[in-house]
């Protein structure tokens, strides 16, 4: 049986990393993936900082999953070479800490602009960055994030099939896609299977519309770990709780473990193993 990996965004629980790791140690997790610590983001952190993490995660048993970074979330009207320098920061991370995936976005597109106006310029700075990640060996992960180019299903299959590129990849995220009026199973995954290497596990619903524990909204997630385990996936599930608003008088960590025990659930009753 495939077994698959768990992982968190752990800032989302402190930016003590201690603190993070000793959540996430509790619920059984052995796997962070690294978006902020000590007040940084990540791309801010120094050599001498990064190489702090690595001892004290691989002390403590833990490996880091994927450098979390905000590439492309940012207009696609600012200027891209410092886009092209945060991404050879994050390759400059992600081999320190010993890990393939850099997660990217597609752009935030300029006021009263159309898409059509804008694919040309996306799909050049995507192809660009996939290249770097092509001489850099690591893999980027496109998350299908709101209010960016590629926001919905189709328009993740625009960006990944003009790169063309094993080193990008999509970060499938079935919330996200809620918020975008995209059924993630129904519509989205048939088409970006084949790209999908990553999975970032928010649910929600569109009414309220906010993200809600894994299997309570309308993500189709137990329908995607099934689609999951018939494919042999062993990759890493993701947790991003963004719970502030589903609980807003619990604590940081208190959300964070209501989002992984609610994974765990439904990996149960899929009968899944994980680690």
């Amino acid at each position: 049986m495939a077994q698959v990996k768990l992982t968190c965004f752990a800032d989302e629980i402190s930016h003590d990393l201690e603190e993070q790791l000793d959540v996430l140690q509790q619920e059984g997790l052995s796997y962070i993936e690294l978006r902020g610590v000590w007040g940084k983001n990540v791309l801010d952190l120094t050599g001498e900082e990064l190489r702090q993490i690595r001892a004290i995660t691989e002390a403590r048993g833990f490996g880091i999953s994927s450098i979390a970074s905000p590439i492309g979330k940012y207009s696609l009207q600012d200027e891209f070479a410092p886009q092209i320098e945060s991404l050879h920061k994050a390759i400059v991370a992600a081999h320190t800490l010993g890990t393939t995936y850099i997660r990217l976005f597609s752009y935030y597109l300029p006021e009263n602009s159309s898409l059509d106006d804008c694919r040309d310029e996306v799909l050049n700075r995507m192809k660009q960055l996939a290249t770097i990640a092509e001489q850099n060996r690591v893999i980027l992960i496109l998350e299908n994030d709101d209010h960016l180019y590629g926001a919905t299903d189709d328009r993740c299959l625009d960006i990944l099939q003009h790169c063309a590129s094993d080193s990008l990849r999509l970060a499938f995220d079935p919330g996200n896609f809620v918020i975008n009026h995209v059924k993630p199973m129904s519509d989205a995954y048939p088409k970006l299977e084949t790209y999908t290497a990553y999975i970032h596990v928010k649910d929600a619903t569109s009414d309220p519309r906010q993200f809600v524990p894994a299997g309570v909204g309308e993500g189709q997630i137990e329908e995607l770990l099934r689609a999951l385990r018939e494919r042999g996936y062993d990759g890493f599930l993701s947790v991003e709780p963004h719970l502030s608003s589903y609980l807003p008088h619990a604590s940081n960590p208190k959300r964070v473990v209501t989002a992984v025990r609610a994974l765990k659930r439904l990996l149960e009753h899929a009968e899944m193993a994980w680690e």
